[in-house]
């Protein structure tokens, strides 16, 4: 059957309905697969985490005698540091 006749109007607003839609639709996949793709968030912030930790344990204990840590000085600190603070910006992602 044939399809009558449309006021420009009315169809270009049907098109950006259309349009509006189909973006609607594409932000919703891409919320769930954004949600869908945070699995590595605790298997990556823990251990970053403990690494840290770790980092300035030895140092504090055996820092003195590990050759690699004695020429790093004072920066031991702040890659200790660095590695908590990383890690409790990426528990952040965490849902």
């Amino acid at each position: 059957m044939p399809e009558s006749k449309v006021r420009k109007q009315a169809a270009q607003k049907k098109s950006e309905k259309r349009a509006a839609g189909a973006e609607k639709v594409h932000k919703q996949n891409l919320a769930a697969r954004m949600d869908a793709s945070r699995d590595w968030v605790p298997w990556v912030f823990v251990p970053c985490a403990l690494l840290g930790v770790a980092w300035l344990v030895v140092y504090y204990i055996a820092g003195a005698s590990i050759p690699f840590m004695t020429t790093l000085g004072n920066w031991n600190f702040l890659i200790g540091m660095v590695l908590i603070a990383a890690s409790f910006m990426i528990a952040t992602l965490w849902k």
